[in-house]
């Protein structure tokens, strides 16, 4: 039970009439004794039926504060307008005499952490640097226009120092940076909180955000984070943002440190950072103490996520050169992609041996018209590796890459024409089954199933953890069968189907080329200005062959458009029901050759036909070539 207060505030506030009211308040309303002090008097040591409420502004309070750590005595503010970084950091009410009950309410008083920088109190945060966006409370409440001219202020002005950070375990981080955001907690109804998670006031440790954009993408995810969704979690960072939780952190870097301390500014060549455990009682809200109690586990490890920090050759160029587009690589990771496509790219019998089988295996599924078998020859097929190879090759100007990818590549397909032409030579057979006719016709869809299987080959071999994907890419892009299929044509000497399925072969690597490539680019395997001659290329000889594929996508709508309209029909000739299903409409001919099966219950003759054939023209708005089976219903 509270029997004293003593109440601590200084010359100025002391002299005021409402500090007179106060201390009537205080008398009648609470009937305790009340015992003024000033905040630089000679520390005491109160017993616990004693409380000090100080009535001081925020330097005044870190005094007071710094000069009472670990004593026994109790402790509350009172809110003034000298006080907000005091107020939000402990949640303190702005209402004095609300802040006043809290000294009275039962399971107020709790032990809190202190964060110190270099022996300075800190209420609020330290801001080294530029966190862009990270500190600007204001920007909450504004509208959408003030947010965009904010976001785009912080765009333009990105620009990066070094810094080596070192934990109380002696763990060094040596990185660069735009700045550090320093805070020893955050609770979601404080006013400078901005994490959509809790960070605890109870566990003897502070938390050091580090914000270092690898490339502008990332950067631009990180602003949008920050100034529309305000959902930032020290559990789930954004790969801007690294984080260091320790007790005690020391920063320091090449040149002397602008620093602003709960909105003040200063200098320092290097920065200590302590957190004091448990160093002050205080008074708080009853909702800040339920959460200062869940959140009170310890853990004596130091967290350290600083694994997607520029560090090496990517810290100096973000310190010595504009930010790049796209995040660039680091030099583990290219060593051991770029060992991977080196191997991939050699010729070995390893590869021959696979051609062979998995050109023979499509080639005798066409002609079975299985699409099992086919399937199978695509998985075994091993020639996305040498194409993903060429791409590599092409974004980063590899002579060794390229001249090796290519040979491997030339001696693929001469394998796969080869043994497929041998194979329909000595097959009896020379029927067209429906999927060597599916492969005669490429479009622009084809295309695009190409690029899309470009950017999850690059994707997959650059990422091992998802390298088993690779058999789902062979199957998506199918890059032997079409081969076999010009093969086939070779054997029966039909150029028709030669130039169809080559075609459709030359879209597929050109366009797994190109996309590879710039998807390689995208990972950060290859500056743009590097890349940017085989892109143009690849790029040329891609748009060379879009041209027939834009054509024959033409003839696809158009196929498409006459089925959508006859499909299903259902004509009155000479009298006579005539239901019809198309069965294939043919435009590669001049005039397109429809095929359809009618059924009737009468006999149609020549005559019923043409008028048949004079209706659907009419449908079509042009002429046709009609190929007709008739069905005669008997009931």
């Amino acid at each position: 039970m509270i029997k004293k207060i003593f109440l601590i505030t200084d010359e100025d506030r002391r002299s005021s009439k409402n500090f007179e009211d106060l201390v009537q308040h205080i008398k009648i309303h609470y009937k305790v004794e009340v015992e003024i002090k000033y905040y630089n008097d000679t520390v005491l040591e109160y017993d616990k039926n004693c409380v000090s409420v100080l009535y001081l502004g925020d330097e005044q309070i870190k005094f007071y504060l710094k000069n009472h750590f670990n004593s026994s005595q109790k402790i509350a503010l009172l809110p003034t307008k000298e006080n907000p970084n005091a107020l939000a950091g402990y949640g303190i009410p702005g209402d004095i005499y609300e802040a006043l009950d809290l000294v009275f309410e039962k399971d107020s008083f709790q032990k809190v952490d202190i964060l110190l920088c270099n022996g300075q109190i800190a209420f609020s945060n330290i801001i080294i640097g530029d966190v862009h966006g990270l500190n600007s409370v204001s920007l909450r409440t504004q509208g959408l226009f003030v947010k965009i001219k904010a976001f785009y202020e912080n765009l333009l002005n990105l620009n990066f120092r070094d810094f080596t950070f070192t934990t109380s375990k002696d763990h060094t981080v040596q990185t660069c940076a735009t700045g550090v955001m320093v805070l020893e907690h955050s609770f979601k109804k404080a006013k400078n909180s901005f994490l959509d998670d809790e960070l605890s006031l109870h566990d003897g440790k502070l938390n050091a955000f580090i914000l270092a954009p690898t490339s502008k993408l990332a950067y631009l995810y990180y602003l949008f984070m920050v100034f529309f969704l305000r959902k930032i979690s020290s559990k789930n960072l954004p790969k801007s943002l690294g984080l260091i939780k320790t007790s005690k952190l020391g920063i320091n870097s090449s040149k002397p440190l602008d620093f602003k301390l709960d909105g003040v500014l200063t200098s320092s060549k290097d920065i200590e950072l302590e957190v004091k455990k448990d160093a002050l009682d205080i008074a708080l809200k009853k909702e800040f103490g339920e959460f200062l109690k869940s959140k009170s586990e310890d853990d004596e490890k130091d967290t350290v996520k600083t694994a997607n920090l520029p560090k090496g050759e990517m810290k100096t160029l973000l310190i010595n050169e504009p930010v790049p587009l796209f995040k660039k690589a680091g030099e583990g990771e290219f060593k051991e992609l770029f060992l991977s496509l080196k191997e991939s790219a050699k010729l070995s019998w390893v590869f021959t041996t696979l051609m062979v089988l998995s050109t023979l295996l499509a080639t005798t599924g066409l002609f079975q018209g299985s699409a099992p078998v086919i399937i199978g020859a695509m998985v075994l097929a091993p020639l996305m590796a040498p194409i993903v190879s060429l791409s590599m090759g092409v974004v980063r100007g590899e002579e060794y890459l390229i001249k090796n990818s290519t040979k491997t590549l030339f001696a693929g397909i001469l394998t796969a024409l080869l043994f497929s032409c041998l194979l329909t030579m000595i097959l009896p057979l020379s029927t067209l089954t429906d999927e060597m006719r599916g492969r005669l016709n490429p479009n622009v869809l084809d295309l695009i199933v190409a690029v899309i299987s470009g950017i999850a080959g690059a994707y997959a071999n650059s990422k091992s953890e998802v390298a088993k994907s690779l058999a789902g890419v062979a199957i998506a892009v199918a890059l032997v069968p079409p081969l076999s299929v010009t093969g086939i044509g070779i054997g029966w000497g039909d150029p028709d189907i030669v130039y169809g399925s080559f075609l459709l072969f030359i879209t597929n690597l050109v366009g797994i080329t190109l996309a590879a490539s710039l998807t390689f680019i995208i990972l950060g395997y290859a500056p743009f200005h590097r890349a940017k001659r085989g892109i143009i290329y690849t790029s040329v000889i891609l748009s060379v062959i879009t041209i027939p594929l834009i054509i024959s996508f033409y003839k696809v709508i158009q196929q498409n458009n006459i089925l959508s309209v006859l499909n299903s029909s259902s004509f009155v000739i000479n009298e006579k029901r005539v239901q019809m299903d198309v069965v294939d409409v043919d435009i590669s001919k001049k005039l397109p050759n429809i095929t359809v099966i009618t059924r009737s219950e009468e006999v149609l003759d020549k005559r019923d036909y043409q008028s048949l054939k004079e209706k659907i023209e009419k449908e079509l708005s042009r002429k046709v070539v009609l190929n007709i089976s008739s069905k005669t219903i008997i009931r």
